[in-house]
């Protein structure tokens, strides 16, 4: 945890935006994976770590700002639970390393709020994206489960703290980035013909937990790199084969490190394998170069794509102008998804409270194949934390689809396009911070070329 003082002076700024009202944190609750008391790793909500650091289930918290209150709520640990556990602190000790003084047992909670309700104070909450907290919001609340209505200043509160990030928590994330590089190094130096891709997947796994933290998602390492998000591991790695690698690591803290890497099964990549990813070295590089203060971040995107574009063209799968094909969005045949996201205490940094909020600042997003995807499109600010993830996929399915309707056609060449069928696809990802003058990349530099990771082979 951080200081006390950052919690409350976090606490404070929130009260002074939204102004007036309660503001209503639901913590997360341990979940039973096939009963009760056999839990899936425990994992509290992000938000309720940003402005009250604690780790633990079964608490819930208000901010009174009309009442100038800070409550904690929860229930003390039984015998029962030190016998199973251990000995833990206290609600009242908990409270106190965050700057809260005042504790209630559980039960009050809903009491508490409905004297508030009958007052006719402004409730604010948050976007729910657990089972528990639709049933919570019935109880505390007589909210129906979809009939929520999350409170917009609330939500443009928090998402204007968290985009920014303060030294104290770029250090925490810089930490992050360099075990999830780590990571990434062992399955480079594991990798080998014949494997199964559990076996690279659990070397890199080993690592994250060696340093003390947990994944800040479920590893994707995949020698179908066509599917965006392949969380199975169950194939046996060929000779001529390439693994894409997407993992990172968590601390103890919560914050997350997000990394992509393509390996080679054997020791080089083929000279159609190269011939791509250099395509997509230069559109991750020409990302990283755009980045500053002020450029919005979908211009990034188009100027990626366009690269992109520019690339397939000279190898004959793309035709026509590379700018008039991205901005029709042909460019999604091979890359259909977004540039890179927004990371802090998420991998997808506040994704629970909105894209349009944290990534868009209110503007509307696109509805455009491909285009829909992009998470951030603002313009960039210093102390943002982002990732950059351009990608080259070729999608049996989605090269049947277009090619039976005939889209795009002044731009794809569809003849051409047939002999990649079994390409599969790449990424290479890496993570950065905006500064006041341009970007630093976070985390200990991994291979992005494929001499880089030749020489790792």
């Amino acid at each position: 945890m951080f200081a006390k003082e950052t919690y409350m002076n976090r606490r404070n700024t929130l009260k002074k935006s939204v102004g007036s009202g309660l503001l209503l944190f639901l913590g997360n609750d341990e979940s039973g994976m096939n009963y009760e008391d056999n839990t899936y790793p425990y994992r509290q909500d992000s938000s309720f770590l940003y402005f009250f650091g604690l780790p633990y289930a079964g608490l819930n918290a208000i901010i009174d700002i009309d009442e100038d209150r800070e409550i904690i709520f929860g229930d003390e640990l039984t015998i029962d639970h030190i016998v199973w556990m251990g000995t833990q602190p206290t609600l009242h000790e908990k409270a106190q390393r965050v700057g809260i003084g005042e504790t209630r047992p559980s039960a009050d909670l809903k009491t508490y709020l409905e004297k508030a309700r009958k007052k006719g104070q402004a409730i604010h909450y948050l976007p729910v994206y657990r089972a528990e907290h639709r049933l919570k919001l019935l109880d505390l609340l007589g909210i129906k489960p979809g009939t929520e209505q999350p409170s917009v200043t609330f939500i443009k509160a928090i998402v204007n703290l968290r985009n920014y990030k303060t030294a104290e928590e770029i250090v925490e994330i810089e930490r992050a980035c360099d075990v999830t590089a780590e990571m990434h190094l062992a399955a480079m130096r594991t990798l080998r013909v014949g494997m199964k891709e559990c076996e690279v997947s659990a070397a890199l796994e080993a690592v994250a937990q060696a340093h003390g933290c947990s994944l800040s998602f479920p590893t994707i390492a995949t020698v179908c790199g066509q599917t965006l998000h392949n969380h199975y591991h169950g194939h046996t790695v060929k000779e001529g084969d390439m693994l894409l690698v997407d993992a990172g690591a968590e601390t103890a803290m919560g914050y997350a490190g997000d990394m992509s890497s393509t390996i080679c099964a054997g020791k080089k990549f083929t000279s159609r394998q190269k011939e791509i990813y250099d395509i997509q070295v230069a559109s991750h590089r020409a990302a990283v170069d755009a980045l500053k203060p002020g450029v919005p971040f979908k211009e990034v995107y188009e100027l990626s794509c366009r690269v992109i574009c520019e690339g397939l063209k000279a190898l004959g799968l793309m035709k026509g102008d590379p700018a008039e094909a991205v901005a029709a969005g042909a460019h999604a045949m091979f890359f259909p998804c977004g540039l890179g996201h927004m990371m802090g205490l998420d991998v997808h940094d506040m994704e629970n409270l909105g894209e349009v909020w944290v990534g868009y600042n209110g503007e509307p997003k696109s509805t455009q194949f491909g285009r829909k995807s992009l998470r951030l499109a603002r313009p960039l600010e210093p102390g943002f934390v982002l990732t950059i993830e351009p990608g080259i996929y070729f999608i049996p399915e989605l090269i049947d689809y277009w090619k039976a309707e005939k889209r795009f056609t002044d731009f794809i060449n569809y003849d051409k396009l047939e002999s990649y069928r079994d390409f599969t696809g790449l990424r290479n990802e890496e993570d950065y911070l905006i500064t006041e003058t341009g970007a630093r990349r976070l985390g200990k530099k991994i291979p992005l070329t494929t001499e880089e990771v030749e020489a790792l082979r």
